[in-house]
């Protein structure tokens, strides 16, 4: 098991920002992608942005320009900066992460070996 916990969820206005952690212990090491998924009530899990060992970064389409997915290696942390945010933005975002896959087989995948609990963003208008 590799212990994946988020945290920085909250509620805000439409056009707020918010920026999410995801700390992934002592594994953001070797080869390795960590992904931002999010899922809303009674809705599939949508990819939101991955990110892999070398700093290549995948992001979808309704998060372009808005959302920004950064880590900082020596925190074993991946973080995902939210602006412009938008009430269907509200969801449970969860971090997963895989190892041996660049982040383009990562993100086609559209799955994780190993994922955390999730936090909770809301998005009022």
């Amino acid at each position: 098991q590799v212990p994946l916990v988020e945290s920085g969820g909250g509620s805000v206005q439409s056009g707020g920002s918010l920026r999410l952690s995801c700390e992934a212990s002592n594994y953001l090491t070797g080869s390795y992608s960590v992904g931002w998924f999010r899922q809303a009530p009674d809705q599939q899990r949508e990819r939101v942005a991955a990110i892999d060992g070398y700093g290549r970064t995948m992001y979808g389409d309704s998060v372009k320009g808005r959302f920004t997915i950064s880590q900082d290696v020596a925190k074993h942390t991946v973080y995902l900066q939210m602006n412009s945010l938008k009430p269907e933005d509200t969801a449970t975002y969860y971090c997963g992460i895989s190892f041996g896959l660049p982040v383009a087989n990562f993100w086609s995948r559209n799955d994780a070996e190993y994922w955390g609990k999730g936090t909770l963003v809301t998005i009022s208008s």
